[in-house]
């Protein structure tokens, strides 16, 4: 923004130097980017920042010189004196939450012409050009001078003398100042007559209702619109104008009157005419929010040791008249400084005004804390450790998920991960939600790093996924995700071992490191899983997770060019691990006494899990049984068809003593024929 030297010292008496002025300003926040200087003035180049649109004036820029040199500041005289005859229009707002404040002078037998010299070389040097019309140049220089944009109607336009203030609705045009003709979104704010549109709020007037030549009489408008509104508007109809630059800021709801008021008495001045009453709509008057500010608080944040006066006194230079309360201060900020709504705006303005230079200069000081991780984040860091350790690389994605994603994975209508929650501005449709799983993330790095020739793939990702259950906030939890994809090419080294048990024997591992030992498997209903090469992974009596081969579905439609994928994916939900983690370590002597193994193979019927064998073997009562183990799956010659064999190794060991083979052989018969009981199985020969 321009801003006149000369015209500053229409509001302080400034003897300081444009350079000091201009030193100052920026140190004190409005940075002043250029200087030009002319024969009898110099301009300021200033750069105003969003929150400041008090600024955006001569007034707002010499109320901050006035505070940084203790000056005090004048301003104009705007009272209308004297007996006005009253005004015959009338303003009605139909869409108070849109437009808070409507107010308007009418002013008669007025004559439009050519403004004086002083007014033209003002406004030019400030970047707006003369128009020839002293009506829009009184509206355009109170705009520089106070900051309050102001319109002008030429009144005998306005059908039945009346203003109203309401949305355009559907199929609404109107062809602005600039005479272009504009479709009008249904949610635009517009200053209407009896009938017609005569001007967007806040942004442009109508052709039609502009001020010519030949007017005689006309309606200054003084308001104040939603600064949101203007924005929008703005922004649709590609439309910016120095009035909607300053409304879609804020402007001052109070101090609209004194620039309606000093606008009447400049078109009174360069075009005669007669000055009616004020009319003015108020439907929400604005109330100022206290802040309250302890003195202490001032002088930690900033380092300094002012006295209560004198951080009253330094906020009372620009307008914020502080109350003592003893060891605080309420603040009630004035109509132009909306954006001081908590204690720190407070404290920047006493640094501001009483001046960054003036504080004392320290090594800044901070404790610094033990470094010792709670009890989660060390089992988070335990966790990814452990994961890493198996092979796989750490990824880190956006929150986000595609919403055909589940639709891939054929994810049921019914499962909790449909209940994801909608990005209100997403980026893209393919960041759209909130992701319900870190699997179709994975997936797409997969599939990324494949087609560039990758082919040996092991990524994991620990983040949280969101669930939307109808309250205020989603459920987040924490979960661990990881693809496997190893390809079959040829090599001296052979590995046997399928993908799955790879995937299964690192997840085996993570779960030892953080001494859980409870955990089973079984048959995973997983639809995007290969039945028969997947399992959910249970905990006590609750599923926490699944691990699986990617099914042939789902891999046809990733459009993936590898001969016989196996592709293994495993989720776990992190936060039902904590209950079960021991917040401590308990170490036993090795045993001094050795130990003594036993084999069992059992046929069964294909629908037994083994896991339901592992949990009974593992259940029988004995003290001497120290571990069991599955170590044989076997199906084919000699076996029933709808049956199959496993073989377990039970190890026995006693703590004080060493076992003899006829206590162990009275233990093992007794176990095997508990076994063969409970599952309905017989002895292999």
């Amino acid at each position: 923004m321009r801003v006149s030297f000369d015209w500053l010292k229409d509001f302080i008496d400034i003897t300081a130097s444009p350079e000091e002025v201009a030193k100052r300003l920026t140190m004190a926040g409005l940075e002043v980017e250029a200087i030009e200087a002319f024969e009898d003035d110099t301009v300021f180049e200033v750069n105003v920042t969003p929150n400041r649109p008090d600024c955006l004036s001569i007034l707002g820029v010499a109320r901050e010189v006035a505070a940084a040199f203790g000056l005090r500041l004048k301003v104009p005289d705007t009272d209308i004196k004297g007996n006005l005859p009253c005004s015959d229009i009338e303003i009605e707002i139909l869409d108070p939450e849109l437009c808070n404040r409507y107010a308007g002078r009418l002013i008669t037998g007025v004559s439009v012409g050519d403004s004086p010299e002083w007014m033209k070389r003002r406004l030019e040097r400030c970047g707006i050009r003369s128009l020839n019309n002293n009506i829009i140049d009184v509206t355009n220089y109170v705009l520089l001078e106070l900051g309050h944009p102001l319109h002008a109607f030429d009144a005998d336009k306005l059908l039945r003398g009346k203003i109203r203030v309401a949305k355009a609705g559907a199929d609404r045009t109107i062809t602005t100042l600039d005479g272009i003709e504009r479709k009008l979104p249904e949610d635009t704010l517009l200053i209407w007559d009896e009938k017609n549109t005569v001007a967007v709020a806040g942004v442009m007037g109508g052709e039609e209702s502009g001020v010519t030549a030949d007017a005689k009489n006309i309606f200054l408008e003084s308001a104040y619109f939603n600064p949101t509104s203007i924005r929008r508007t703005s922004k649709e109809l590609g439309l910016k104008t120095e009035s909607s630059y300053r409304f879609e800021r804020g402007t001052d709801i109070e101090f609209l009157v004194t620039a309606l008021n000093r606008a009447a008495l400049l078109v009174r001045e360069t075009g005669r005419g007669t000055i009616h009453e004020i009319i003015d709509a108020y439907p929400r008057k604005y109330t100022a929010e206290r802040v309250e500010v302890s003195y202490d608080r001032v002088n930690t944040l900033l380092g300094t040791s002012l006295l209560k006066d004198e951080i009253r006194d330094v906020l009372s230079r620009i307008g914020l008249n502080a109350e003592d309360k003893g060891e605080i201060f309420s603040v009630s900020p004035p109509s132009y400084r909306r954006d001081i709504r908590h204690y720190v705006d407070v404290v920047e303005e006493v640094a501001r005004i009483y001046g960054y230079s003036n504080m004392p200069v320290r090594i800044p000081r901070t404790v610094l804390s033990e470094g010792m991780l709670n009890r989660r984040e060390d089992v988070v860091g335990t966790i990814r450790e452990s994961i890493r350790k198996e092979g796989f690389t750490e990824v880190i994605n956006y929150s986000f998920m595609n919403p055909s994603d589940l639709d891939m994975l054929s994810i049921p209508c019914d499962d909790i991960r449909r209940k994801h929650l909608s990005v209100r501005n997403p980026l893209r449709r393919e960041e759209s939600l909130m992701r319900s799983t870190l699997l179709v993330s994975l997936l797409n790095n997969f599939v990324y790093n494949l087609s560039r020739g990758i082919r040996d793939i092991r990524l994991f990702e620990l983040s949280k996924i969101f669930i939307d259950e109808g309250g205020q906030l989603p459920r987040e939890e924490t979960r661990l995700a990881g693809i496997f994809y190893r390809e079959s090419v040829p090599s001296i080294w052979k590995e046997d071992v399928p993908a799955f048990f790879v995937v299964k024997g690192g997840l085996q591992a993570l779960f030892e490191e953080v001494n859980i030992t409870e955990v089973s498997y079984i048959p995973s209903g997983e639809v995007f899983l290969h039945r028969g090469k997947s399992a959910d992974i249970m905990l006590r009596e609750s599923r926490i997770g699944f691990v699986g081969e990617i099914g042939l579905d789902v891999v046809e439609r990733l459009n993936l060019k590898v001969n016989k994928p196996e592709i293994i994916v495993f989720e776990l939900n992190v936060e039902m691990l904590f209950p079960f983690i021991p917040e401590k370590m308990t170490y036993r002597q090795i045993p001094r006494y050795p130990t003594v193994e036993r084999d069992i193979a059992i046929i069964l019927y294909d629908d037994v899990p083994s896991t339901e064998v592992m949990n009974s073997l593992k259940g029988y009562q004995s003290e001497f049984i120290e571990t069991v183990e599955i170590f044989d799956y076997y199906k084919g010659k000699n076996i029933p068809q709808d049956k199959k064999s496993l073989a377990f190794r039970i190890t026995y060991r006693s703590s004080d003593r060493t076992l003899t083979d006829d206590e162990v052989e009275t233990i093992h018969r007794g176990l095997v024929k508990y076994i063969l009981d409970k599952t309905g199985g017989e002895l292999r020969g």
